[in-house]
């Protein structure tokens, strides 16, 4: 049976931005079922059309994409997936909606195959982790007060070796790196994954991510220190 294309809705007050993206998109076989001009918009499109995933700018009028994503996150089961779109890669509202349940960002620059391999990898539940920009924001405003409600978890939940593939998916590794550090399987791997989010109730990676800077499991000069291995940040 072939998978139905994800059915996106677009939430950005630029028109021509808009049409960029529901012309990318429609180019890949993604379709666009809506369009919204600001949050308030955005919320009432989700609830209508139902889409797979939102593509939400942060910066609207009326009402801000933080704020919109906030609302359609704290929805019944089968909500979509966020995708915030922004300007500037340290914004600070980025940080509280990935805080909020967005499930990663782009950058308004994103090149085509970037943007249509970002809808897809967040409709099948993963999380949008592997621009480094995700990590800096994260290392920069995790644990310095911001003004959003930070993600809470007892970790005492987690077995030694669920804590340790949490630190290391928080310095940004991959699956496939995960695997070949701990000398385990992927698919190893990828249970650890799914016990430590089921554990500690979250939606996805990037939420994971959040957590170890907030609960102190990892700090950013361990960040630095397991990252040394070329990677620009």
């Amino acid at each position: 049976m072939t998978e139905q294309p994800p059915r996106v809705l677009l939430a950005d007050d630029q028109t021509l931005v808009r049409t960029g993206f529901r012309m990318i998109l429609g180019a890949d076989g993604i379709d666009v079922v809506a369009e919204a001009t600001n949050g308030a918009e955005a919320v009432e499109a989700v609830r209508r059309v139902r889409p797979d995933v939102v593509l939400m700018d942060i910066r609207m009028p009326e009402m801000d994409g933080l704020e919109a994503t906030r609302r359609i996150l704290t929805g019944a089961p089968g909500e979509p997936r966020v995708i915030v779109l922004t300007t500037f890669d340290l914004d600070r509202y980025v940080y509280a909606a990935l805080s909020a349940g967005a499930s990663g960002f782009l950058l308004k620059d994103v090149t085509p195959e970037q943007l249509a391999a970002a809808v897809r990898t967040v409709r099948t539940g993963d999380a949008l982790l592997a621009p480094a920009i995700t990590r800096r924001l994260v290392r920069r405003f995790a644990r310095h007060g911001s003004d959003t409600a930070a993600l809470h978890r007892d970790l005492a939940a987690l077995t030694p070796r669920e804590l340790e593939v949490l630190g290391l998916l928080a310095r940004g590794l991959s699956n496939a790196e995960l695997a070949g550090r701990l000398h385990l399987a992927e698919a190893t791997v990828k249970t650890h994954v799914a016990r430590i989010l089921a554990k500690l109730g979250l939606r996805d990676r990037v939420q994971a991510v959040i957590v170890a800077y907030e609960t102190g499991l990892v700090s950013v000069g361990e960040h630095e220190a397991g990252r040394q291995s070329g990677e620009q940040m």
